[in-house]
C-alpha cells in the first residue's frame, strides 16, 4: 500500500524526490502510513477544503479492505 500511495503522490507534486512514505505497524494489526512531502507541495496534497487528502484516504482504505488490513494516512509536517 505504501508503494501505491508513493506513486500517486509523486505524480501530483512539483518535487517528487521529496516524497516519502513510512509504514508503522501497531499492536492491533493496523498500519499508519506517514506521508512526507516538500513544504511547498503540502497544499497540493491536501487540496481545497481537504478534498484530495480525503480521496487519498479513501483509496488507502479501499486497498486495505482488499488486503484485509487497516491503514491510517497522516501527512507529516
Amino acid at each position: 500500500m505504501a508503494e501505491f500511495l508513493l506513486e500517486i503522490v509523486r505524480r501530483m507534486v512539483d518535487d517528487p524526490g521529496a516524497v516519502s512514505v513510512e509504514e508503522l505497524e501497531s499492536d492491533d494489526g493496523s498500519s499508519l502510513l506517514k506521508l512526507t512531502v516538500a513544504e511547498d507541495d503540502r497544499g497540493k496534497v491536501i487540496g481545497r477544503q481537504g478534498r484530495i487528502i480525503r480521496s487519498l484516504r479513501t483509496l488507502v482504505r479501499a486497498g486495505a479492505a482488499h488486503d484485509g488490513k487497516r491503514y491510517l494516512l497522516e501527512i507529516v509536517e
